[in-house]
């Protein structure tokens, strides 16, 4: 008997060993997702002591650490404080990652960090090598901390003013977390979110700040903050804050000018606030969820450019979902390319090798196919709804965000376990298949070369 408990143990062990990164960071933040529904299932997380149900838990759980938003019950006025802060932690380890939290653990504790996990935590942060990766992840908690601090220090002056200094020292905290996070979960009741604030400018740009900094990325801010010279960033830096800037400012113009007469968004503001009400619509789409506007009055040209911000969504090794901005921004330099008869993507002065140009483009075409997939089951399900709301819903799942047109608590529940599903991919689904197409490009190196031929197209 006991040979046989230690051939099983042996085997489970190898079976352990076994997994790559990918699966050991699906596997993990599947665990604290289960771990989450069960705990926002349980009667002490809801006001009404009574049970929430698994499939609102779950998909509840699935959003905070997806760091999405979307959500079927009111954060503020359903959950107990209890289930607020389950939901504040799971957006936490969320944003930063299971791994991440995973080491802080044990470096406070004193445990030595295996090279399977250094492995794990190489792939999670997307860092070049195995070497001084657990120094870098340190320096991650240490930004992510002191930035929330810091946001939750400054958003206290409105709202501890405003509701008292322990709940105003609470909310302060948890927005600044779910904003850095880009989570956009809120606790400000009856699924307004921000939307009191669309005049304050301390809230507003402290969201937009915290939004745009966790949205960049840790490896972006680290040579940000290192550097300091845009010529001396490296390519990946570059990309990363041009494309940013870029969007922040189109989207920006867009819905000013599209907005500007529509009473039930900017039309009763004064110049300033428009212009403010504006920069802030364009900026949480990069997967951060907060609203200043109401989501479902805008008008329709702008919710399209809102799914287009959403699907881009934000940076690599970023507290962001979407396709990311540097994927977007690899399938543009490389459409010029093309349009202008060169033969290589040439950005900044620098080549870039064909492998990451067909890997942007296999990601976003995926990431389409998802989207799609996705809306064609939605439509199927909830024939009640416009296309353009599910259609929103979709992108909003897959891209992390977490704005809705306030269908999400009318789903029903096999609409809300695709939603589930498709957040979960949204937040690992990228990562992911970029780690395994490495690999695959790495192991499955073509030991014969087939003959060149032309195909047409266009």
């Amino acid at each position: 008997m006991k040979t046989w408990l230690g051939y099983a143990k042996r085997v489970q062990n190898d079976k352990m060993i076994n997994l790559n990164p990918a699966q050991v960071l699906a596997l993990g933040f599947s665990g604290v997702i289960l771990l989450g529904a069960l705990l926002l299932d349980l009667p002490l997380a809801s006001k009404s002591f009574e049970s929430v149900g698994f499939i609102n838990a779950f998909f509840t759980a699935t959003s905070a650490v997806c760091v999405t938003g979307l959500v079927v019950v009111d954060t503020a006025t359903h959950w107990t404080l209890f289930g607020q802060l389950v939901i504040l932690v799971l957006i936490q380890i969320g944003g930063l990652g299971f791994m991440t939290m995973a080491t802080m653990f044990a470096l406070v504790v004193g445990k030595k960090i295996s090279l399977k996990s250094r492995l794990v935590m190489q792939e999670a942060l997307s860092h070049q090598n195995i070497s001084g990766v657990v120094r870098v992840t340190r320096n991650v908690l240490i930004m992510t901390f002191s930035i929330e601090a810091l946001g939750a220090l400054i958003l206290s002056t409105k709202f501890v003013p405003e509701f008292g200094m322990g709940q105003g020292a609470f909310l302060s905290i948890f927005h600044s977390v779910s904003a850095f996070c880009n989570a956009g979960f809120d606790l400000m009741g009856n699924f307004n979110s921000l939307t009191a604030y669309v005049t304050d400018p301390v809230v507003n740009f402290t969201i937009m700040g915290l939004i745009v900094t966790g949205g960049l990325g840790f490896t972006v801010l680290s040579d940000l903050v290192l550097k300091r010279n845009f010529k001396t960033l490296n390519l990946n830096t570059k990309l990363a804050v041009t494309v940013t800037a870029a969007l922040i400012a189109i989207g920006t113009l867009f819905f000013f000018f599209v907005e500007y007469s529509n009473p039930d968004t900017l039309g009763n503001l004064s110049m300033l606030e428009k212009w403010m009400a504006a920069m802030f619509q364009s900026v949480t789409p990069r997967t951060a969820g907060f609203n200043t506007l109401a989501i479902d009055k805008l008008t329709m040209s702008s919710l399209l450019m809102t799914i287009v911000l959403m699907f881009i969504g934000g940076c690599p090794a970023s507290t962001a979902g979407g396709i990311k901005t540097t994927t977007f921004g690899l399938i543009l330099f490389n459409i010029g390319s093309v349009i202008s008869g060169y033969e290589e993507t040439v950005m900044f002065k620098r080549r870039v090798s064909q492998v990451y140009i067909s890997r942007a483009l296999a990601l976003m075409s995926l990431a389409l196919a998802l989207v799609i997939i996705v809306t064609m089951i939605l439509s199927f399900n909830e024939r009640e709804f416009e296309f353009m709301a599910l259609l929103f819903e979709t992108v909003s799942a897959f891209g992390t965000v977490g704005l809705s047109t306030g269908i999400t608590p009318l789903l029903n529940d096999s609409s809300k376990l695709v939603l589930a599903v498709t957040m979960f991919f949204g937040r690992l689904g990228p990562m992911t298949l970029v780690m395994a197409l490495a690999r695959r490009q790495s192991m499955n190196r073509a030991l014969v070369r087939y003959p060149e031929s032309k195909v047409n197209v266009g």
